[in-house]
């Protein structure tokens, strides 16, 4: 019987107020860096507390890109724009208080006389007022491709005549060459109101800010602040560079399986024939027992029993077979011998299944695309395999090389725990001759916008049963997955992706039971 699954069309630490001490969740932080996705945390009050730990996590995820040189800069500016997003909430129900329209400019200048005064006196209550209003203030942090965005938002829209000051102040901040010649125009102009902004955007300018790269947006009932920066372009290099020689370097590593890389020879040349190539691969008994409990299991959805290779080769197609074969070779190859490696392969088979049933129910007319998920689902995480399955001495000589390109501690460490597996995999899958389409995937799998349009669905496809997995997990939650995947494949809320992640999670435990 057939078990193709019928889908549905389809904080970081949260929201924290009240909070004696809440300890520094690093591993999540590394997570995220990992996986590119944001971190976001969300606070109705801004107490001292909790400016004190968004400084914290930004920190400690400028530490995790190796970025300490921009920390003290963009602590600063963490500071001045959550301090100003709690201005403007601050704003809205003191001048509802008031009885005053803040969008009417005679209003806005009455109640601007006495806001300052009266907020310092009374800022509990208007805090409170502004709670129970549901004005919140939220820090979104994000790194990928090698740029690194800081959002502040807050929940009330800009005034006309707001958004044209802070970019008056940002345009003049332009103008200035130092901190100091701001102090001094600004001061003698009694413009003290707006000064934080300006000295804000000069020390960003210091480590890299173009004049693009500073954001500010009013949508969807938010004001947004973005500031892109790019790494510095050292590490960036030294990153790129470590990885290849990583990969030069694992002479150990056998290479991909003889008997398999010539199957798929035979595979690729349009004169072999069907029966030929499988009465190669029968001959190799642990390969066809390995291919056939592979064909057999419940992702590819088989109404009987598969049971000989010629079958297999009719059902699943030349492509399919392909496909089962890179899986196998890589396993092979990589190893799956330790707690670990078992570990990331179990994770592996699951957005594989998950990939697969997808694919069948969101892109089912792309017959292509259909027979690369599995494939792609299973080799997604190869580079991080390679650090699980190296020898000691390898790592050594990994280590040294790094000591000798000198290479901070802190970047071996971070390609030790995954940091640029994506490309790490993607480099020795082309080491291995794998097809475009797979070496594409494995490189983009945590951005798929940055995958060429040939790929992108596909990739799309395996970023999504990647997420859902970790998701499933409690590793990520919904705001983490990227917005734009989610249109894709019509995923509107949370309700719609829970009640899919419901079905993969049945089908996927019915396989192994």
């Amino acid at each position: 019987m057939s078990t193709i699954i019928v889908l549905d069309s389809i904080m970081f630490y949260g929201i924290i107020e009240f909070m004696s001490e809440v300890s520094l969740d690093t591993a999540k932080i590394q997570k995220a860096v990992q996986m590119g996705v944001p971190l976001s945390i969300t606070t109705y009050t801004l107490p001292h507390q909790m400016e004190m730990y968004m400084a914290e996590v930004l920190t400690a995820f400028l530490k995790e890109l190796n970025q300490e040189n921009m920390t003290e800069y963009l602590v600063y500016c963490l500071g001045e724009l959550t301090t100003n997003a709690k201005k403007a909430n601050t704003k809205r129900v003191y001048f509802k208080e008031k009885g005053l329209e803040i969008s009417d400019p005679r209003d806005y200048a009455t109640g601007m006389e006495t806001f300052k005064v009266d907020t310092l006196e009374n800022i509990k209550y208007y805090l409170q007022l502004q709670k129970k209003a549901g004005y919140y203030i939220k820090l979104i942090l994000q790194t990928r491709s090698n740029k690194i965005k800081i959002e502040v938002r807050n929940n009330v829209d800009l005034m006309i005549f707001e958004y044209k000051r802070i970019h008056d102040k940002i345009a003049r901040a332009q103008q200035y060459n130092s901190i100091d010649e701001a102090f001094s125009e600004v001061l003698d102009d009694t413009e003290g109101a707006g000064l934080g902004l300006i000295i804000m955007v000069l020390m960003l300018q210091k480590i890299g800010l173009q004049e693009d790269n500073l954001q500010v947006l009013s949508e969807n009932g938010e004001t947004i602040i973005r500031v892109i920066l790019s790494l510095d372009e050292e590490s960036t290099k030294n990153m790129s560079a470590l990885s290849k020689n990583l990969v030069d370097i694992i002479e150990t590593m056998p290479q991909f399986p003889e008997n398999i890389a010539h199957i798929n020879q035979l595979l690729n040349d349009p004169d072999s024939k069907l029966s030929d190539i499988a009465l190669h691969i029968s001959n190799d008994v642990a390969l066809t027992a390995d291919l056939l409990k592979l064909v057999n299991s419940s992702a590819f959805a088989l109404a009987a029993p598969c049971h000989s290779i010629a079958e297999a080769v009719k059902l699943v197609g030349i492509r399919g077979i392909k496909n089962l074969l890179y899986s196998l070779g890589s396993i092979k190859t990589l190893g799956n011998a330790t707690k670990e490696q078992r570990q990331l392969w179990d994770h592996s088979y699951r957005v594989a299944f998950y990939s697969y049933n997808l694919s069948r129910n969101f892109c089912a007319s792309d017959h292509s695309l259909v027979a690369d998920s599995y494939v792609c689902g299973l080799l997604h995480d190869m580079g991080k395999v390679v650090f699980d399955s190296a020898h000691p001495k390898l790592i050594e000589k990994f280590k040294k090389l790094c000591d000798t390109k000198a290479a901070s501690p802190r970047m071996f460490e971070r390609l030790a725990s995954g940091a640029n597996h994506s490309e790490i995999g993607a480099l020795i899958a082309e080491k291995w001759n794998f097809p475009k389409v797979i070496s594409e995937t494995i490189r983009y799998h945590h951005d798929p916008d940055a995958a060429s349009d040939e790929t992108k669905k596909l990739v799309s496809v395996v970023y999504l049963a990647n997420m859902i997995s970790h998701y499933q997990d409690g590793e990520a939650e919904f705001y983490q997955f990227e917005p734009s995947v989610l249109k894709r494949f019509n995923i509107t809320d949370e309700t719609q992706l829970q009640k899919i992640v419901e079905k993969l999670q049945a089908a996927f435990k019915s396989e192994a039971m």
